[in-house]
């Protein structure tokens, strides 16, 4: 019986290249029958894209966003997206293969993610949005610290590129965690 560790995580930022690559993982990890493997799925809550070549190119060629690429060995696990916005850094599209969900790897990305926010930015707070009907998923970030606010904002109903909406109940809610 083998009592190898799995290799490291490496993290970099992404580049136009990996592009490709990232949609297929975020969209591996959200919607379709692939991301019912890991548990955010969102596949009963939406249809459609989660993203698009387009819009991940865009956050790559931002000057205040960073998007780290995760990487096992060598291939590609894991990314998160963090964006400067004045007095607080954005975290978003923040995706795991689903085949490695549940293994702690988020929890050391998340953490990844909030030490290169205060480095990088000198973040003093993260937030992000949720859909306000994930529980589980909300429940796992307030498990990592950040707090509920209440604060909803509406969902893009009719705008496809985030996704086609199978409830009329989705708003997002704001998460915010001191760093």
């Amino acid at each position: 019986m083998s009592t190898a560790q799995p290799a490291a995580l490496s993290y970099r930022s992404a580049v136009e290249a990996d592009v490709p690559a990232l949609v297929a993982l975020v969209e591996s990890a959200y919607r379709g029958d692939a991301s019912r493997a890991g548990w955010t799925t969102e596949a009963d809550l939406l249809d459609g894209q989660r993203t698009d070549a387009q819009g991940v190119g865009e956050i790559v060629r931002d000057a205040d966003s960073l998007l780290l690429v995760v990487e096992r060995a060598g291939e590609l696990v894991a990314c998160c997206h963090t964006a400067h916005r004045g007095d607080h850094v954005y975290f978003g599209m923040f995706a795991v293969r689903p085949g490695l969900q549940g293994a702690g790897l988020g929890k050391e990305i998340l953490a990844e993610a909030e030490r290169r926010a205060r480095e990088t930015w000198d973040a003093k707070e993260m937030r992000m949005t949720v859909v306000n009907v994930r529980e589980e998923l909300i429940a796992y970030y307030v498990r990592r610290g950040y707090r509920r606010t209440g604060e909803l904002s509406p969902f893009p109903y009719g705008d496809e590129r985030f996704g086609v909406p199978l409830r009329d109940d989705l708003a997002f809610e704001t998460l915010v965690k001191e760093l």
